[in-house]
């Protein structure tokens, strides 16, 4: 459950803003298409304050996004709160050396990857993407940070999918949701 479920005016307003996409990129899926969201400035922005109040004056000093969407909400809230913004990729997206760390999707395998020296030891991280499914990938990017040496204070999402079942998914959101705050539940999205 949402961590701002029904404290804050603002999450309506950012959870009508959030278009469901039937069986779209295929049969079954509802996507969450943040996008227009993103057509909201005065949306965007609560759900960028948001993250910024619960995180400014925590002493993070590093704010990690998720390829691709997690580059969107990730940069604004590095900025806000202080700190450097370090982009978690897909292989073989970042030149020079990269750590990398593997991962299981529901339907196949993937590996996201940050540049070496990118996270000193001891510093104190946030990871940020869009959404929470499984919790694979954050549980992937909580590992790279942790590996290079990182506390790994919390993960930031907008959207939670509470539904979806994937391999390892209990485990994976068990670990994330003890230190995630996703503002809405997917449920709560609007159908459009």
């Amino acid at each position: 459950m949402s961590a701002y479920r029904d404290e804050d005016p603002r999450i309506h307003d950012i959870k009508t803003r959030i278009r469901v996409v039937p069986n779209f990129p295929k049969p079954g899926i509802m996507f969450q298409d943040i996008t227009t969201l993103l057509l909201n400035p005065k949306a965007f922005k609560d759900t960028i304050d948001l993250f910024v109040e619960r995180y400014k004056g925590k002493n993070i000093s590093v704010v990690a996004g998720i390829e691709a969407r997690g580059f969107i909400f990730g940069p604004p809230i590095a900025l806000a709160i202080g700190a450097k913004f370090v982009p978690l990729r897909k292989p073989r997206k970042l030149p020079g050396k990269v750590i990398s760390e593997k991962y299981i999707l529901e339907y196949g395998k993937d590996c996201l990857e940050m540049h070496v020296g990118a996270v000193k030891s001891g510093e104190r991280a946030l990871v940020v993407d869009d959404l929470i499914a499984t919790g694979g990938t954050l549980c992937a990017a909580m590992n790279l940070l942790e590996r290079a040496g990182a506390e790994v204070v919390e993960c930031a999402c907008v959207i939670e999918l509470p539904d979806l079942k994937g391999p390892g998914a209990i485990e994976w959101q068990a670990i994330v949701c003890a230190r995630g705050v996703p503002l809405i539940m997917a449920d709560d999205a609007i159908l459009l």
